[in-house]
């Protein structure tokens, strides 16, 4: 990273990352925000015309077999009648654009303490990034929302009225879809409803509110670059700008937007429960060159203390175990030493 970068975790000033994107010709580029030729975006990109996204009506009679073609298939899915109110999913959109369009000295003071880790609830910037690493074009806000201990609303912005109120029910409602998908999922594989609920333990949610300023340059640069999620699952609204590409058969597949959808993620400790049945998804955010973005992922995930491993009832002669036991915390503690660099960290795990 150059000197004249600003210090990690600190938000970078729009005209600066515009004044450093907009340099004529690429070798006069620092690297900072420099994707290598084969990372960069519509690299191996899938029109509309190729693999049809999945979408789940939970509304219908049994989701079950969709729920686990798509989980097989994907891992990850589009899901509608969903019972979250559309107008609580308009008003954490609403708070989100308000606080990130809002003047930096009110955004910093609610700045994340990068002293507590790498997850510090806050404001703040280029979360991942290390000395040696290529910075995503991303802001971002995030709140500590579960177990509720964990939840201090006093931490989140007061000079947006309805802000802590909207994030507050927004965690709840997250929750309860949470906990649906995750019966549903843990029948598709003839596994107890409450399986995995069981087996994630005293659940840790983060809700993460990303914010992508246009980039001039969105064929070089990436929101967020490739990676799969560490926890159990995500729940990931968007707005009608999109940039969610989910990874299929190695080709990146461009999510449009579906009003008042919810994607659903599989993380990585869903695929170890699954015993590899269900492969976490791996995903990134491309910027635009005209258009803010704005998403909010919700994190579902077990404590630091808690030990995943393969469901027993999976494993039998035929179909071993294909991943080491591990404690979440552990498997936290190396996916930010390492930063993702576009690759599944638990890939480390599994069994030889």
């Amino acid at each position: 990273m150059e000197a004249a970068t600003p210090p990690l975790h600190l938000p970078l000033p729009l005209p600066q990352r515009v004044q450093i994107l907009s340099q004529s010709g690429l070798s006069n580029l620092p690297s900072s925000y420099i994707q290598p030729p084969s990372l960069r975006p519509h690299s191996h990109y899938v029109a509309p015309s190729g693999p049809s996204f999945p979408t789940i009506d939970l509304s219908s009679s049994d989701p079950t077999p969709q729920v686990r073609r798509a989980c097989s298939e994907w891992g990850a899915f589009h899901v509608i009648n969903h019972g979250v109110p559309p107008s609580l999913l308009k008003e954490m959109r609403s708070v989100g654009v308000k606080f990130f369009e809002s003047p930096m000295e009110q955004k910093t003071r609610f700045s994340c303490d990068l002293t507590v880790g790498p997850a510090a609830q806050g404001y703040g910037s280029r979360m991942l990034a290390r000395d040696d690493t290529v910075l995503d074009w991303r802001d971002y806000f995030d709140h500590h929302t579960l177990p509720l201990d964990r939840r201090h609303p006093t931490k989140w912005p007061d000079f947006i009225s309805n802000y802590r109120e909207v994030v507050t029910q927004y965690s709840n409602e997250m929750e309860r879809l949470a906990k649906r998908l995750l019966s549903i999922i843990s029948q598709s594989l003839n596994l107890p409803p409450s399986y995995i609920e069981d087996a994630v333990g005293d659940v840790y949610q983060n809700i993460t509110v990303s914010f992508y300023p246009p980039c001039p340059r969105p064929d070089l640069a990436l929101g967020l670059q490739a990676h799969s999620d560490m926890g159990a699952i995500t729940l990931l609204i968007q707005d009608d700008v999109g940039g969610l590409e989910v990874l299929k058969d190695d080709q990146w597949v461009l999510l449009q937007p579906l009003e008042d959808a919810i994607v659903v993620i599989l993380a990585d400790m869903t695929e170890i429960m699954t015993n590899g049945a269900y492969k976490s998804s791996v995903h990134r955010a491309l910027v635009n060159a005209n258009k803010a973005r704005l998403s909010v992922a919700t994190f579902y995930d077990p404590s630091k203390v808690r030990k995943i491993y393969p469901a027993p009832p999976l494993i039998t002669a035929e179909n071993r175990a294909k991943y080491k036991e591990v404690v979440y915390g552990d498997f936290v503690n190396s996916w930010y030493g390492q930063g993702p660099e576009g690759k599944r960290n638990i890939d480390a795990l599994l069994i030889q």
